[in-house]
Order: C-alpha cells, then structure tokens, then sequence
C-alpha cells in the first residue's frame, strides 16, 4: 500500500539482512552529489534513454512524453494504450528493445481495466519520432496479469531486458497475498519471456503449464525494481508490509515467501513468520524495519561516481531517499541513506555514469545527479 513519510530518525532505525545497523555506522552526509533540475511532470513513473539522449518518460495517467535534456522541452507520444488509472495503477514502465536502433519497438507496461477489476499488462509499439513529439503504431499487448482484481494496489511490472535479449517482468500481487504462491497465477512473480512475449524455453517450470511456463520466481509482493550486476547476477526490491521491505537476488525456479513469510507485519499488526522459520525459502540479501518503500533501483556500474560501483542504489518513496546498499559476494548490507527531501520514485544510470531520478507526485521533477 502506498506508505506516508517518514521521519529521518525513524528511517535510519534499520534492519538490513540479519543484523541491526546502528544509525553512527551509516554515511548520512547530504547529497554528495549536484542535482540538475531538467523537467516537471504531473506524476512520473518511469524513464528510459533514447540513443539520441532524449528521453521516454511515463506519467501515470497515461502520457508518454518525450524529453530533450538539452532544450528542456517536453513533447508528447500519441498512441498509448488507455490505463486503468487510480490507486497505484496507471501507466508504469517503459523499455527500448535491444535491437532499438533497428526496429524502433519499445515496450510499456501498465494497469488495464477488465473482469474483476485491473490487472498488469506489457504492449511493445513502434516507435515514430517527428521533430518534439511522436506516435505508436502496431501496438501489440504481449503478457498480462493472469487476474484482475479491485483496489488498484501493487501491480508493479517493472520491464528490464536481459543480456540474452530476454524480457524479464516484475509482476506484483495487486494487495491479494496468496496468488503470489499459487503456481497458477502469474501475479507475485518474476517473469521472463522472449521479446515477442513467448516463454522463454528455459524458464524452470517450462512445461508445467501455460501459467507455470512463465514463472522465473516465486513469492513476491510489490516488485519495484529489478537490475543486473557485472557478473550478470538478477536484484530485485520489493516492499513489504509494514515492515520488510527487501533486496533480493533473483534464482531460478526461487520461493522468496510472500505472504507465508516476512520480516515485517500485516497492516493490521499480524505477525508473519520470519524467514528463518522456512529454510527451503530463499531469504533477502538485506530488509528493512520500518520501510524505505523502495520503488527503483539500478547496481550501479559506471565511474563518475567510482565508490559506488558495484554497489546498489535504490530510489525510495516514503523514506524520501536514495538508499546505497554495498553488495560483497552474495550479501548486501546498507552503506549510505542520502536524504531527498521528496518521494523518489524512478532511477537510471545514462551511458556516462550520471545516475536519473525522478520524484513521485503531482509535480515531480527529472534530476541528473552528477558528482559534486
């Protein structure tokens, strides 16, 4: 569920992995970066770089824009699919194919209407640049929510693109819990498809039906960000409860425990298992009591700032933060909370190594972030 802010003192007040980290053992300095204002959007979602350093940039109500970091203008692209907006739902996430340069085909996911309610959905489109603006054309929808459900919570669908080629979908559970266990649903899972939307062939439960087949992992709630490190290793964060959000380490064929276990709570005050009830589910790399309401993240892999490298940076919404969390082999532990003073919401790094934020709301701004 949407999360309201929270105070730095009470953020800091962490647990990451299994151990408590006291808030003197965190770098808290104030934004060792420069932050450059480019543009403001009424509730931006997500943003991906063109090769020409423009960039797609999705409003939640169903706007596709297109930015000039140079000129500061914003144009729009016509053609997008109509969006279940309300809640949490809406336009969400934008891709570029691999073979963008030739074929022009970007991707969105988003929260569509139907029986039941709303559900998750991926399209791929061509893409036609005319001078500020464009449009979409052959707009095809390739994977879907395998239910629909009222509420508009937790959809997720972040949209991240393999080595491979592969298309991997972060799917969330839209607030229903158990359909994030059950293997069949595709809601609460990681996904990975081929780019045409076929399953992949060597998913871990390929044959074992039409929603089993698209099934990397398992047992996730609210999956907001997914990205690769060097050694070619999947993240993913996702939010918890009240209480227990995580980083995680994606494996074939994993049950990560939502809703059987969890380091936080029901809403309600409920207790849930902790993962070390249940040696067979894979537990996270780091979580975290109370939230940071994590709703991006990219390992960072560039120069310009070289002590991150390697290192995790997640966008996170009510602890109005970029989290660093350093990652050594298979665990991860927190580094570095850099107060924003904003709900921060999407997070990318360009082909240079400046790292891209966008804030949530009403009147959210594109920032380049740069070293001081």
């Amino acid at each position: 569920m949407m999360r309201l802010g929270l105070s730095l003192t009470c953020a800091l007040a962490l647990v990451t992995g299994a151990l408590a980290v006291p808030s003197q053992q965190l770098d808290t300095r104030q934004q060792p970066f420069k932050s450059t204002v480019i543009t403001t959007h009424t509730e931006p979602w997500a943003f991906a770089f063109l090769p020409d350093n423009r960039i797609l940039l999705t409003e939640r109500r169903g706007n596709l824009r297109l930015v000039d970091p140079t000129t500061k203008a914003i144009g729009t692209i016509t053609g997008v699919p109509a969006v279940a907006y309300g809640g949490q739902g809406g336009l969400h996430d934008v891709a570029l194919h691999p073979n963008y340069a030739e074929n022009s085909i970007i991707y969105l996911s988003y929260a569509e209407s139907g029986t039941g309610g709303a559900g998750g959905a991926v399209a791929r489109a061509k893409l036609t640049l005319n001078g500020n603006g464009g449009s979409l054309s052959g707009l095809e929808v390739i994977w879907r929510h395998s239910q629909k459900f009222g509420g508009g919570l937790q959809f997720a669908c972040r949209l991240l693109f393999g080595p491979d080629g592969t298309l991997w979908i972060s799917s969330g559970e839209i607030n229903q819990m158990t359909p994030a266990q059950s293997m069949t649903s595709n809601l609460g899972k990681v996904i990975r498809l081929y780019d045409n939307g076929t399953v992949y062939a060597g998913n871990p439960f390929a044959n074992q039906g039409t929603i089993q087949s698209q099934i990397w992992s398992l047992g996730h709630r609210n999956p907001l960000g997914i990205d690769w490190d060097a050694q070619g290793r999947l993240w993913e964060v996702e939010m918890g409860p009240m209480g227990g959000d995580e980083l995680n380490l994606i494996q074939s064929g994993a049950n990560y425990g939502w809703p059987v276990v969890c380091e936080g709570k029901h809403y309600d005050g409920r207790t849930i298992p902790k993962h070390s009830t249940r040696p067979d589910i894979a537990p996270p790399k780091a979580f975290w009591v109370p939230v940071i309401s994590p709703a991006g993240l990219i390992i960072y892999k560039g120069s310009l700032f070289p002590s991150w490298t390697g290192n995790a940076i997640i966008s996170g919404l009510s602890s109005m933060s970029i989290v660093r969390v350093t990652i050594t082999g298979d665990t991860a532990q927190e580094a570095q909370r850099i107060s924003m003073g904003k709900r921060m919401r999407g997070i990318r790094e360009d082909k240079d190594g400046a790292i891209w934020v966008i804030e949530d709301g009403p009147s959210g701004r594109l920032l380049k972030l740069t070293p001081n």
